[in-house]
């Protein structure tokens, strides 16, 4: 129990080191929660400082979750490892650095998925970019992603505790969309690529 206890500690420190933050205040000299939709979280940081900053708040958030999952599960073991990446996710989404507020978890539990299963990553990958190019809305590839991801790991023949993990994290992100849930329904999400007409 200790172990476990540790390994969620740990894994919720780092996933709360806040990326987003960080790189808009070094690349923009802002406090990205005062910007844009005011999340803290590589999206926002894209829309309102650019592409460059975007990518780095993104590769920051990513690395978190791949770090964790990599180097637990080649020296625990996969169990420990899902446990872990999972507390890293909630870190990121209620960083102890920002007042238990942060991201909505996507680039953290992309980092995590590769991290664990590569070939699930690839495929939720395809799915993601395969709806921002086609709708230019990324929280609807979010959200389908995190949908998807149980769906995925089924497939794949994933260990129980995995597929579970999978089902607890893509309902997670769900919910951590739900104002863009509403804002699509109403017709109001911004979108992050804009279609030629």
């Amino acid at each position: 129990m200790l172990k476990y206890g540790l390994l969620i500690v740990i894994g919720y420190i780092i996933g709360g080191i806040p990326f987003s933050y960080i790189v808009s205040k070094a690349i923009g000299g802002i406090d990205i929660r005062e910007h844009g939709s005011k999340n803290s979280g590589a999206t926002n940081v894209f829309r309102v400082l650019g592409l460059k900053a975007g990518l780095l708040a993104f590769a920051g958030d990513f690395i978190k979750g791949f770090a964790i999952a990599m180097i637990v599960r080649h020296t625990l073991g996969p169990n420990e490892a899902i446990i872990a990446s999972m507390a890293t996710i909630f870190g990121h989404c209620y960083s102890i650095y920002l007042n238990f507020k942060g991201g909505k978890g996507v680039a953290t539990s992309a980092g995590m998925i590769f991290g664990l299963s590569p070939l699930i990553g690839l495929c939720l990958l395809v799915v993601q970019f395969t709806i921002i190019f086609t709708t230019g809305y990324m929280s609807l590839a979010s959200v389908l992603a995190g949908l998807l991801f149980p769906v995925f790991a089924w497939i794949f023949n994933m260990p129980t505790l995995f597929i579970y993990c999978s089902i607890v994290i893509g309902l997670f992100v769900v919910y951590r969309h739900k104002t863009n849930i509403k804002r699509l329904l109403d017709g109001t999400e911004g979108k992050i690529v804009k279609k030629n007409k």
